[in-house]
């Protein structure tokens, strides 16, 4: 076999199936070129036994002479040299000649085969014209020769004998003559293959069941099994070969790691044998016979069994284009031998594993690389990086077993183990020989010279790195950097091994793996001190003396270096600022008092718990906090923060996770969380919220740079811009001791002036060191306010009712101002609400705790204008409580009097009583206005009272006779008592008011009414307005009667006097006595006028006699639909301006119902003429609804003689709107006051009998 130097060639098995020939050699030579080629051609499925599925295989045959040496003999298994097929060949045309010698030829020939038991045989006749010629006189016909062959062979097997007609012509009959032969002998191939495969099969299965058997061999099975796989590769079924070997290492595996359980088989001693060999897999060989040899004579090892049989696995792998899995398989290999070596406990000498595998993973990477190109070799780098690794770290190891590593070069024991393992390589392959890269030569050169070791290690380093990164596995790249680092150590050479140190503990810390990132700074550690790097060691111990997962001494020996260097004293000495995360970790903060708020110049206090991670007490010379400062302006020069309306929490609690917390974590390598704050823009001339904004309070923090080549603790390193600064505003405790676990420091917090102070920075300095918290999140704020003397007043009990004495509660908060001996308040007195006196009030002062601190009886002095209340003397932030009792006068609805002044010079504005929205009470604001000592300017203070009634009056006539009524409605929740309830005119005293009421006190009950009549008597004549005055007394209903409270109302009656009188009276038809439904009866009116003419009357000349008129119009209308009204039912009607002067009315109704009707309503309104002045208003108090006439288009004379005029609403005047909206005089009509036009028939009825009618009724009795 023959190998190329760059590329090695990628043999295929040359092994076929064997088919002997027998009979005429001649004959068959001059058609095996033919055969050979077209046997292939086509495709045939093979069904297999035991369900497996059917496959289309190319057969192929490795033709040869018939030998009797080729038959197999008894107990003979090879089946690569198991002849499958044997075939007689004859173009035999004459009967002399076959009975001469074909047929004794045939004989002995089919003789020799029953003898060896072998049954897969057919005879092939050739025809050809040219042999037809040679012998015409003896010549039979063609099917005699055949049936005699037929006859004398082939008795039962017809089959069994096939003739080829005119194989080298090139015709049709030629080409079906030889589709014929093939397909029959494809056919016999697939038939003796299925036999006899099945047949090794079950011999196989036979013999490996017998494994449990004394004397059973592995190695013998081995080669049984593996003659099966020769068979399916010689078919070019390789996936069927691969699973024999499959199958054979499995079993293997599993007899190994029983072995390791304790059950142990024979033969496996013989792999037990010491390993004197490693010189890596072969992988350029199709088959490596040295090691097959060896395994078949049981002499194998462990490794050489391991080698061969993954070799054929790599070459069926490789047949079947799937070279990525080699690599797959070729790790797991390299792993499991190193397995199974220490499980059968085989003596290696130290250092020979790992040449073998490192030969190993170089011997399989070349072969790959050999079979594909380099575009392949890049796209599929994630199957050949593990090796790549692997060869990494065994070739470390090597290094360092033989002193290539070390400073100081190796040793001669070094040296003598180098021979060692070099002896045991043995020679070098003979396909290697000519490759100037092979593996042996790449090992044999790095263990000769450190040189060539470095540069060897870097170059497989540096490639299974990019490897890694190329695919994304930056873990793994990383812990090849870490394993290079580790090499950069040990040649001392620090500072090459920091970077990859870092980039590994990078990866470790923000996955979470805790012990990798201890030791991974431990040699951080070790790297920086040797560099010399002070600040950057001491940072890493201080994260190594709070780590848990050293022991107690290590970690008391890194903080031991921190208190050595702290302790240092010089000019010289630079102080280190180190994280505070990584010392100790603020777990909470809380503030004393707990609102984290309090006045200016008030006591407050920040408890801190710090939690100390090192491992023994520290002594800390300070500890700081620095505060930033914002003057509060109180949100009232336009901008206002959200915050400043918020209340600070007084305890908080902080998140270990965060950057104010220990170690970094995934969370906190994330940075700094955002800390937003709402602001609102206000106008700065009404206050109004014009826009509303958000803004970042730490973007120092978020926006400042990160480097990408910063270490892994960044998040716990101080960079210069956010180290600690002086301030004028500091926390600073002195001399602490901080015992392992938590601390509790207590500061002081500055709290001179108003504003929000906000925790920003930690530090705790421990000598030349300071470790620095450079961002206390979440955010911690306190607050110191400034507050201004507050003075409010608040009713003592909801609602204030007015015309009851009610008490208010006076509140002051002193704010900054002390109240001093003498201060008092002034009062403005109004006569609407009055202060009462009392002999009884005292004040309280309290804390801003809200505890009682004294109570004191105030002084209170009253003039004509002013009330003082001396105050007792109060400090500042403290609350001054009093209570006052005041009288709010219910308003009579008298005249408005001049205006008032207060004491500061505003007019006083009188109280206006409205509806609420939310009680149906009438509301009244009174308005005090109080003089304060701490202002020059007035307080305006409001209370609102409800008055608890609703009064009401109507005027009521019976004829000329007149009645007053009064109805207080109780609209409040408490229940009174009216006592003394009087009624007087205030202008004519010869009119009296007689009281039809004859309780003396009533109960007036919550939600209810009483009602009040007075009858109106005069002597000589009625005045026609009236001035009235309601007056009555009133208290709640569970108090005394001392205690009654006045109530005045007062109203004014206009029009009183009765002008009309308005009779009616219906007429039955005429020969009825009484009215009938559906007949037509008369209604008559009569219309008197009572009273003389009254001055500014309108009046008309009568164009006749020269009297004085008015007119009057009149309708008849029946709203209950009893009354049909027939003919005209409206018309006007010209009254003299004389006493006693009537008019008379004749309508014609028609009653619709039987029974007592009432009598058809009757409306009476003046008319008022064109030039009569427009009436602006109506009358207010005018309790009577008439309902009044709209004429539409015609003059109101036009239109008195047409049908019934319809009522439209309350439209008084006549004419169309758009008349009145051009200013044109059109007369109108106006009802009348309460009283003036009274209708005697109001309530009256009339009988009405049913229409006569017959009804005819059909009744049946049984």
């Amino acid at each position: 076999m023959e190998s190329q130097e760059e590329k090695p060639i990628i043999y295929t098995m040359e092994n076929k199936p064997i088919v002997t020939c027998a009979g005429d050699q001649g004959l068959f030579t001059s058609l095996y070129t033919s055969l050979a080629q077209q046997l292939p051609r086509e495709p045939m499925e093979w069904r297999r036994t035991y369900g497996r599925a059917p496959k289309m295989i190319h057969l192929e045959a490795n033709f040869v002479q018939f030998k009797e040496e080729l038959l197999p003999k008894d107990g003979n298994k090879a089946l690569l040299t198991f002849p499958f097929l044997h075939i007689y060949w004859t173009d035999c045309c004459d009967t002399e000649v076959y009975k001469g010698t074909v047929k004794e030829d045939v004989m002995r020939w089919q003789n020799s085969l029953r003898g060896h038991g072998s049954a897969d045989w057919v005879i092939i006749v050739v025809e050809t014209n040219d042999t037809k010629k040679k012998n015409k006189t003896n010549i039979l016909p063609r099917s005699s020769i055949v049936d005699k062959i037929r006859s004398d062979f082939c008795n039962k097997q017809n089959d069994r004998c096939v003739v080829l007609s005119d194989p080298l012509k090139d015709s049709s009959r030629s080409q079906e003559s030889w589709n014929s032969l093939l397909l029959k002998l494809r056919t016999l191939l697939l038939m003796s293959f299925t036999k006899n495969l099945g047949r090794f099969e079950d011999d196989m299965r036979t013999l490996r069941e017998k494994r449990t058997q004394p004397g059973w061999s592995f190695c013998e099975y081995f080669m049984v099994q593996e003659e099966l796989a020769f068979v399916f590769e010689m078919l070019q079924q390789f996936e069927d070969a691969l699973v024999q070997y499959d199958e054979l290492d499995a079993l293997f595996t599993q007899y190994v790691l029983n072995f390791g359980a304790g059950d142990t088989a024979n033969w496996l001693s013989s792999f037990c044998a010491p390993v004197r060999s490693w010189s890596g897999l072969l992988l350029r060989r199709p088959i490596d016979m040295e090691k097959r040899d060896g395994i078949q004579r049981g002499e194998a090892s462990l490794l050489d069994l391991r080698s061969y049989l993954f070799s054929r696995q790599c070459t069926l792998l490789i047949f079947l284009q799937r070279p990525w899995e080699v690599t797959q398989r070729a790790l797991e290999l390299l792993h499991n031998c190193v397995q199974e070596l220490r499980l059968l406990e085989v003596s290696v000498l130290e250092g020979a594993l790992d040449c073998w595998v490192f030969l190993s993973c170089l011997e399989v990477l070349h072969r790959i690389e050999g079979c594909c190109d380099q575009e392949q070799l890049a796209s599929n780098c994630s199957h050949t990086v593990g090796l790549w690794a692997y060869a990494t770290d065994k070739l470390k190891s090597l290094g360092e077993l033989c002193g290539l590593v070390s400073e100081k070069g190796p040793t001669s024991e070094d040296l003598n183990r180098t021979v060692d393992l070099l002896a045991g390589l043995g020679d070098e392959r003979p396909e290697t020989v000519n490759s100037l890269q092979s593996p042996y030569k790449k090992l044999k050169e790095a263990l000769s010279s450190v040189e060539a070791f470095e540069r060897h290690y870097l170059e497989l380093s540096h490639a299974a790195m990019e490897m890694y990164g190329a695919i994304g596995r930056l873990r793994s790249a990383r812990l090849v950097g870490k394993s290079l680092a580790e090499f950069y150590m040990r040649k001392g050479e620090p500072e090459k091994a920091e970077t990859f140190l870092q980039e590994a503990l990078k990866s470790y810390v923000s996955e979470g793996w805790s012990l990798p990132v201890t030791h991974t700074r431990k040699q951080i550690a070790a790297c920086r001190k040797l560099l010399g790097r002070t600040e950057d060691y001491l940072q890493t111990s201080a994260l190594l003396a709070g780590d848990a997962n050293l022991t107690t001494e290590e970690r008391k020996h890194f903080c031991q270096e921190i208190l050595t260097f702290a302790a240092k004293s010089g000019d010289n000495t630079q102080k280190v600022t180190l994280s505070m995360g990584v010392f100790a970790q603020l777990t909470r903060l809380q503030f004393h008092p707990a609102t984290a708020s309090v006045h200016s110049g008030a006591v407050l206090q920040v408890e801190l718990t710090l939690r100390c991670l090192m491992p023994v007490s520290v002594h800390i010379q300070q500890v700081a906090a620095s505060i930033h400062f914002d003057v509060d302006h109180g949100g009232t020069h336009g901008r206002s923060k959200a915050s400043q309306r918020q209340t600070n929490p007084g305890t908080v609690e902080f998140n270990q996770g965060s950057s104010s917390a220990g170690p970094p974590s995934s969370s906190s390598a994330a940075g700094p969380a955002l800390e937003l704050d709402e602001i609102h823009d206000r106008s700065p001339s009404d206050n109004s919220l014009s826009s509303v904004g958000v803004v970042c309070k730490n973007t120092h923090l978020i926006m400042r740079r990160h480097d990408s080549s910063s270490p892994p603790d960044t998040p716990n390193c101080v960079s210069p811009a956010v180290a600690m600064k002086e301030g004028a505003q500091m926390l600073k405790v002195q001399d602490v001791t901080l015992e392992p676990g938590n601390n509790r420091i207590t500061f002081t917090a500055p709290s001179g002036q108003p504003g929000t102070y906000t925790l920003r920075q930690l530090c705790a300095t421990v000598g030349q060191v300071q470790f620095v918290l450079p961002h206390i999140y979440p955010s911690v704020q306190y607050e110191v306010y400034s507050q201004e003397p507050q003075l409010t007043v608040e009713p003592l009990s909801e609602p204030l009712l007015a015309g009851l004495p009610q008490m208010v509660k006076f509140t002051l908060l002193t704010g900054h101002y002390a109240v001093k001996k003498g201060d008092a308040l002034q009062l403005s007195n109004t006569d609407t609400m009055p202060i009462l006196p009392s002999s009884s009030c005292s004040a309280r002062i309290s804390n801003p705790a809200a505890e009682l601190l004294s109570e004191s009886v105030l002084s209170i002095q009253s003039s004509e204008k002013v009330t003082s209340i001396s105050l007792p003397p109060t400090p500042p932030y403290h609350t001054l409580e009093f209570q006052l009792e005041v009288l709010c006068i219910i308003p009579s609805g008298s005249d408005r009097p001049a205006n008032e002044r207060l004491t500061n010079g505003e007019v006083r504005h009188r109280p206006r009583s409205y509806s609420h929205p939310d009680t149906p009470m009438t509301a009244i604001d009174q308005r005090m206005s109080i003089d304060c000592p701490w202002s020059i300017y007035s307080t305006l203070l409001a209370l609102t009272f409800y008055i608890p009634f609703k009064t009401k009056h109507s005027l009521l006539s019976a004829g000329n006779r007149k009645y007053i009524q009064v109805c207080v409605q109780n609209v409040s929740d408490v229940n009174f008592t009216l006592a003394e309830v009087k009624l007087t005119e205030k202008q004519h005293a010869s009119l009296e008011l007689q009281s039809l009421t004859t309780k003396a006190k009533q109960p007036l009950c919550s939600k209810h009414s009483v009602f009040c009549l007075w009858e109106v008597r005069w002597k000589d004549d009625l005045p026609s307005c009236l001035q009235c005055v309601f007056s009555a007394n009133f208290s709640p209903t569970n108090q005394d009667v001392s205690s009654l409270k006045p109530f005045h109302y007062q109203f004014q009656l206009e029009r009183v006097t009765t002008l009309y009188s308005v009779r009616a009276e219906i007429l039955p038809p005429a020969g009825e006595q009484y009215c009938h439904s559906g007949l037509l009866c008369g209604l008559e009116v009569c219309i008197t006028r009572l009273t003389e003419p009254e001055e500014g009357e309108i009046a008309e000349e009568s164009n006749t006699d020269g009297l004085r008129t008015t007119k009057l119009m009149y309708e008849v209308a029946d709203s209950s639909s009893n009354w049909a009204v027939c003919g005209k039912s409206s018309g006007m009607v010209s009254m003299p301006m004389t006493a006693n002067a009537t008019h008379k009315v004749q309508i014609e109704v028609m009653p619709l119902f039987a029974g007592h009707l009432p009598f058809p309503k009757i409306k009476v309104l003046k008319y008022l003429p064109h030039t009569a002045a427009v009436a602006i208003q109506p009358d207010p108090d005018s309790c009577v609804e008439n309902d009044s006439l709209s004429l539409l288009d015609k003059t109101l004379d036009d239109q008195a003689d047409t049908a019934s005029i319809r009522s439209r609403g309350s439209v008084h005047s006549v004419g169309s709107a758009d008349q009145q909206q051009k200013g044109v005089a059109m007369p109108r009509l106006e009802p009348f006051g309460p009283g003036q036009a009274f209708n005697h028939s109001h309530a009256q009825q009339v009988l009405v009998l049913p229409s006569t009618d017959d009804h005819i009724m059909e009744v049946n009795a049984t």
